[in-house]
This record gives C-alpha cells, structure tokens and sequence, in this order.
C-alpha cells in the first residue's frame, strides 16, 4: 500500500548494542595461606582500603601471581609491603596535587605514575634514612611487579614500561657483616647452654619421680603436688579447674605447690594459677626456652648447618648408626639436599645412665638428649614430627599445647636467653652485640678455619661456593687475625734470611784490616781497607765498602741515603770506635716510636732496629764503655737536617 501525500511511515531501526564499558578492576581481598612448619600464615591485601583501588588491585594480582608461581617462603613479603607503601603513597601525593587518586592505572594516562614512582623513592629514602635497605628492595619489588605486568597485558605507557626495566634510584647500602663471637662469648655461651641443659634435665627428673608417685586427684585430691602433675600429664589441667580446687587465697595452697608457683613468679607480676599451670607443665615437658640451649650447642657444633636447616629437620631425617649420626639436610636457598655423618666423638662422657652412646656434648649425644627430652611431648600431644618441639600454654585457658620451636617470642629468643642467663659467679652473662642467632654459624666456620687452616676452598666446605664464603664468613675478626699471624710469621722467615745488616770489626782485625787476607776476608780490597782505616769511608755512622755501589741505586753515583739507610746496607763496615753514634742512633729510634703511629714506626725504624740489635748483641760487653764515652766526650748524633725533618713529622 502507498503511503499518502504528506504522510510519513515510521520507519523501525535495528537497535544498536550500547558501547561496552571496561569493566573495572575487582577489589575483592587477595589472600596468600603459606605452610610453613606446620603453620598457616595468611598474607592479604585489601584494594578496597586505599583511594586508587584500581591501581591497588592490578599490583595486588600481580603480587600473588610472583608469589605463586615463584613459590616464595614468606609470601613474597618484599612485594606485598611494597604494594602498600606505593598505594598509601599514592593515595597522599596525588590528593596533596589536586588529583584524583582513583584514576590512577598501571595502563592508564591520566596520571604519570612514573613521576608518582620518583616521588615516592624520596619519600621511603627520607623515611627509613641512608643506610636502610627498605628503600632498595621495596622499588625493587614494586618495579618488578611493573614489568611482569608490562610483560604479560597490554596498555602499560611505554614510559612506565621503561622504567620497570631501569634500576632503582638509590643503590642498595652496603651492610656491615655480622662478625663472628669471639672465643671468650663463645666459651661463655656454651657453659651457660650446658648449665641450661642440666638443669633441664634435674626438671624433668624431678617431674618424672613426682609423675609416677601421682594419682588421679578426682581420688586422690588436688592439693599433692604429685597429683597435680599426673593431671597435667593426662591433660586435665588448665586455669578454671586449678581455680576450682585450690583455694582462693595462695597462703592456703600446700608449700610444695606454693613452691612451684613462686619458682615462676618473674615471669608474671601477678603469679597465680596460670603460672602454676604453666610450672606443672615444664615438670614434664620442656619449652622453647630449654630448646634454646640445645640450639645454641648444636649451631657451634654444626659448621655446615644454617639455623633454618637446624630449625626444618624432621625425625625421619635422623638416623643413628654405628660410627655416629646421619642428619639429611634441606639448604632452600641453595635447592640442596645433603646427608652429613656426624661421628660420635667423646668430649667428657655422658651426664646420666639414661644418655648412652658417644659423648655427651658431641653432635650425636645431643641430639639422643633432645629426643629424650621431648619424648613426653610426643607421646601425650602427638605433635608434627619435628625435632625441635615445645610445650607452649595457652593465653585464653591456660591449657598446654605443643609445637614447633620458633624461637620467636620474646621470652624465647636468642637474646632474651641470654639475658636470663648467668655465668659460674651469679652475674649477668656478658656476650657481645648484637645478640644475633646467625653468629654462632659464623662462630663455628671461624673455629673450623682457625683448626684446619688450608686454602679457602678448603675452608668453604660443601655447603656453598669459595666466593660466598670470602663474602660472609672471611671477614672475621678472627681469621683476620689468624691471617695476619701466618703472614707476619711468613715475613718474619724471608726477613731472617734476607737481613743484611753491616760486618762488625773487631779492633784486631781492624788493625790488620790493610793485609790481603784480613781485607778479602771481609769483602774489600787492600785500596778500601786503607782509605776507610784512614776515615776516608766514613759515612757517618759506619764505613761504607763502596758508596758508588750503593744498593738503593743503580746509576753508579754517590749514595743519597747515607746515613738513614747504612744499617739495611750490605756495603756498611762497624768499627768499635762507633759504637757510641750507633747507640745515640738507637736511642733516636726510640723516641720516634713515641712520636710515630706504630705503622709507620715499624716501616721506617723498625727493620734498622732489628739490625741494630743484631750488632749490639755481637758486642754487649762493650755497650756499658761505649756509654760512659757518650757521658764524657758529649758525643753528639750528626744526622742530615732534611732527614731530622722528615723522621721528626
């Protein structure tokens, strides 16, 4: 049908799909759950908490893709703390410009990250300060994190994409290494580790006797101590139940329990039933605190083993054999599994009928007083089989669990031990700082160079590589030390070889000095013998052979070091009557040790010294004559005035 004059059809258009919109980056919570020792550690980042969520979220996902597929230990922590640092900092940088933080994009252009990235190194560098690492290691998290993002996705501006690539604004300081302790800490921490060992071992006697002289309370009543560590052991025992059958006030608690109590009391200002709990508990089992003793006494005798690989062994790692004990260690870092054979070696004998085997504080002894000491944790906990595991309670009910040693809260770490402990006189143990567990490896690798000496490959062992060993255990104090000794020994040897020092003649022979066979006797012919009896030689403080044949020059010209220079010199003759200037010489010397830094003494003076004392000890009964000469004729030291000068600065 026609359409009609002036009307007009309405005409159906297809409709046009709207225009997708990006969607934006999702801001839900990105977890990481790492296992670790039998541990579960939640690593989390929440976009949602900063104004440039966008941003948060890209560097968020790609935190947890390095994480993942890197399979870092501790959650890939370096990244994670530098995606918070740069998204709280970016939040106040752009709000303080007048820019909206929401805008921000790893691929967007509307704000220049890359001046944001400069911005916020000064920031941390300002933060942390000049000798922090925190600002090397955070740009080089967060840069990398850029450019696994530039590498994988498209969008990321070509100038942020650049700078991914570069190298962090500020260099990385270079740390002060940890130095090894010195014999006398080394000594120090090993008696009072001991001491803790035995003393550890009296307790759990003690609570051995009392556990097995015990019965059910619920029969037997809960005010005997005996009772009281039965329930413990059967696990019956926590804060509410001690409460109900105690009474309430301590002064009506039996002594033996009061006791126990008060035995703990510095480890709480107000003692009471959960310290009690607590006390019953290491009657029985030990705590970290009393690991820490053993960890100590490993570590020093364990060259070759990291305080993590101590810290990861399992019981299926241990094997005792007949020549010792085979340890099968994981180094991480290094992807290395080794099995190391520690021989029974005695080194005083055992401490008690129950430890049999090598010696007592040997590797092997150790380890069999470990797994006898934590025998009863295994037995009632069943916890993971790890060496190292405790018997912690519980802050909410005071209940006792057990553990892996982790050697991280403060009342069980490396240094709090130490300040706990005492030495054989009752006073504080005094171990230098910083009270650093690492140390005592750096300990055992300095003992074993001093013991074993060798080459540095020697030295490195199987546990890493000649490079890394020059870089973190070489530098010692003590094998700087040991070095420095083998070198002075080893010059002192060439030296006393190749001393000359001048020809001392008699006055007999200085009167026969112009007859053939006196004169080639000492190395002159009769023309020198009788130009230097004549004074014609004289150069000052001795004769000189030739001074045109001077070892300090080659051009056959006079010498230029005479007198400084006679004593080191092989052409240099001594006649008696000189006895006098060469002791007014040494007593230069002497005052010049007083006026000069002993280096540059001992690289002056100190080898004419030697030479010296050489001669004087040729002629000693002549020295006391030679002296009252000096007194009497006021025998002056001629030396040159520039060489007065120079020695005299």
């Amino acid at each position: 049908m026609m359409a009609r004059r002036g009307e007009r059809k309405t005409r159906t258009r297809a409709s046009v799909p709207a225009r997708a919109e990006a969607a934006p980056e999702s801001v839900g919570v990105r977890v990481f759950l790492e296992e670790r020792r039998g541990h579960t550690t939640r690593h989390s980042i929440d976009p949602s908490v900063y104004q440039c969520t966008a941003l948060a979220a890209q560097l968020a996902d790609e935190w947890l893709k390095m994480t993942r597929f890197m399979g870092l230990r501790d959650g890939g922590s370096d990244y994670s703390s530098a995606v918070r640092s740069f998204a709280k900092f970016t939040d106040r940088h752009l709000s303080e410009r007048g820019l909206t933080p929401a805008d921000a994009r790893l691929d967007g252009h509307i704000v220049d990250l890359v001046e944001v990235l400069y911005a916020w190194e000064g920031d941390l560098r300002q933060t942390y300060g000049l000798r922090s690492k925190q600002p090397y290691r955070r740009t080089r998290a967060l840069l990398a994190l850029i450019g696994q993002r530039a590498a994988a996705r498209p969008g990321v501006p070509e100038k942020l994409r650049l700078r991914a690539q570069g190298p962090a604004s500020y260099r990385k300081p270079t740390p002060q290494p940890l130095d090894e302790f010195s014999n006398a800490d080394r000594l120090a921490l090993r008696d009072a580790a001991r001491a803790a060992v035995r003393a550890m071992e009296e307790r759990l006697a003690r609570g051995r006797e009392l556990l097995a002289a015990g019965t059910d309370p619920r029969a037997g009543g809960w005010r005997d101590l005996s009772n009281l560590v039965w329930a413990t052991r059967m696990q019956m025992v926590d804060a509410q139940t001690l409460e109900r059958r105690l009474p309430a006030k301590k002064q009506w608690w039996p002594p033996a329990v009061l006791e126990l109590m008060l035995a703990g009391e510095g480890q709480s200002r107000r003692p009471g039933v959960r310290v009690l709990g607590e006390e019953l508990g290491r009657l029985l089992f030990p705590d970290e605190a009393d690991l820490q003793a053993f960890r100590i006494l490993l570590l020093l005798g364990m060259a070759d083993t990291t305080p993590e690989e101590l810290h990861d062994l399992h019981l299926d790692d241990i094997e005792f054999t007949d020549g010792g004990l085979r340890l099968v260690q994981t180094k991480m870092r290094a992807e290395r599994i080794r099995a190391d054979l520690h021989p029974d070696v005695d080194l005083g004998g055992g401490e008690g009928p129950e430890f049999t085997g090598g010696g007592a504080w040997d590797v092997p002894g150790l380890v069999r007083r470990l797994l006898a000491a934590t025998a009863l944790i295994r037995e009632v906990f069943d916890p993971p089989s790890w060496l190292f595991v405790a018997v912690k309670r519980q802050v909410t009910d005071g209940t006792l669990t057990a553990g892996i040693a982790r050697f991280k809260d403060r009342r069980y770490c490396f240094g709090y031990w130490i300040s706990a402990q005492r030495d054989a006189r009752g006073r504080p143990l005094e171990v230098s700082e910083p009270h650093e567990v690492r140390r005592l490896r750096k300990t055992a690798k300095v003992v074993r160079a001093v013991v074993l000496g060798g080459t540095v490959s020697d030295l490195a062992g199987d546990d890493h590589h000649v490079e890394v060993y020059r870089g973190h255990y070489a530098h010692g104090t003590t094998a700087h030390i040991t070095a420095g000794r083998a070198i002075n020994r080893s010059q002192e040897w060439v030296f006393q070889r190749l001393a000359q020092k001048p020809v001392l003649v008699d006055e007999s022979a200085e009167e026969r000095l112009e007859e053939p066979e006196v004169a080639e006797h000492l190395g002159m012919s009769v023309e020198v013998a009788k130009a230097m009896r004549a004074g014609e030689l004289d150069m000052g403080l001795t004769n000189c052979r030739n001074p045109y044949d001077s070892p300090q020059r080659a051009d056959n010209k006079l010498c230029h070091v005479a007198p400084a220079m006679c004593m080191l010199c092989p052409n240099a003759v001594i006649f008696f009557s000189q006895l006098p200037r060469l002791l007014l010489l040494s007593d230069h010397i002497e005052r010049m040790r007083a006026a000069l830094p002993p280096p540059k003494w001992q690289a002056v003076f100190g080898k004419q010294r030697a030479a010296l004392e050489m001669v004087f000890s040729e002629c000693a009964d002549r020295l006391p004559a030679a002296r009252q000469q000096i007194a009497e004729l006021g025998i002056r030291l001629d030396l040159p005035l520039g060489q007065r000068t120079e020695f005299d600065r």
